[in-house]
């Protein structure tokens, strides 16, 4: 058998004749909208809330005494911002500040709220002043679903059981008198 060696320029006339051959045929497409039988989760479109730099402090609570236009300590822009987008639900405590943050430091008067150090974000000084009452008033005026994360890297199974308790049970309990009792100091009832 002979060896067929191709020369450079017989190879890339090859290629263009091929490639143009292939140009010329028609592909069609057709796309039928109506008739998946798949729904997307609306919650792979969710957002976070984290202790990051701005997004929180400044960003997303400003407290009622700041000079920033604000409802109840929230920024009227931001806010406004996140409605018109309809974020179907809004996770916080995010990122790496969830394993550090210890529920029960976010919740009565904010003056008495005890201050902790973000390590994650720079050793920043965390007071506290937006918790669990302060994210649940935010998803009620945005509109949207919360999104609790557990603090899985200093807390503990019995600390998030009792969060949820705290922030979902309507009897009788430790953790929902707890709550009711915050919640009218926080309205200084």
């Amino acid at each position: 058998m002979q060896n067929i060696y191709l020369k450079p320029a017989l190879l890339l006339m090859l290629t263009v004749s091929t490639g143009t051959a292939l140009a010329q045929q028609k592909a069609t497409a057709v796309i039928n909208a109506d008739q998946g039988t798949v729904k997307i989760d609306k919650h792979i479109y969710g957002h976070f809330a984290e202790h990051l730099g701005r997004c929180i402090y400044e960003g997303i609570w400003v407290g009622e005494n700041s000079t920033i236009p604000n409802t109840n300590g929230y920024r009227n822009d931001v806010v406004d911002a996140l409605k018109r987008i309809k974020i179907p639900n809004l996770r916080w405590p995010g990122g790496c500040f969830a394993d550090e943050y210890h529920w029960m430091d976010g919740i009565g008067p904010r003056e008495k709220r005890p201050k902790m150090i973000n390590t994650h974000w720079g050793g920043v000084v965390e007071d506290n002043s937006f918790g669990t009452h302060e994210f649940m008033n935010l998803c009620e005026l945005l509109g949207t679903e919360p999104y609790i994360c557990g603090n899985l890297g200093s807390g503990s199974v019995e600390e998030m059981s009792k969060w949820v308790e705290y922030m979902t049970f309507d009897g009788e309990s430790p953790m929902a008198k707890l709550r009711k009792k915050t919640d009218a100091k926080n309205r200084g009832t």
